[in-house]
């Protein structure tokens, strides 16, 4: 466990350019999403330093701990309570899928604690309490 935070730590400390997709400023519809400069004259294709890097090998995370949760959990996508069964509490760790509702989300969430896995994105389902109604008296003093 001590070489896996090590190398989570690498991973992070390690100095990688943002690799932005060319043009992306220039238009709004452009998503930023690396895509590979493909034109005969282009600058970044052709790696002109102020133009951008381009996506190598050399720029990966470690491979045993690529995909990695930074607390050191692999990240598992859970639908339903029953996807929690064959989970190991050690090493993985749960996301609820954003379609699930808020119902669902509370059955799964109560399974992950008596399970003792960590949900990576809980949310607190407590209801919400109404504040009083104001009186009739505090109603007629607002208005003076």
């Amino acid at each position: 466990m001590d070489e896996t935070r090590r190398l989570i730590r690498v991973r992070t400390r390690h100095n990688k350019p943002a690799f932005k997709r060319r043009g992306l400023h220039r238009k709004a519809k452009l998503a930023d999403v690396w895509r590979r400069p493909r034109g005969l004259h282009n600058k970044q294709r052709r790696q002109f330093s102020a133009k951008g890097a381009l996506p190598r090998p050399g720029y990966g995370s470690p491979a045993a701990v690529r995909g990695m949760h930074p607390s050191g959990y692999a990240e598992v996508r859970v639908f339903t309570p029953a996807d929690l069964v064959e989970l190991n509490p050690e090493t993985q760790a749960v996301r609820i899928a954003g379609s699930v509702g808020n119902r669902k989300r509370g059955a799964i969430q109560e399974r992950a604690l008596e399970l003792g896995l960590k949900v990576l994105n809980a949310k607190d389902l407590t209801p919400v309490a109404e504040a009083p109604a104001a009186t009739e008296e505090e109603e007629v003093n607002e208005d003076e």
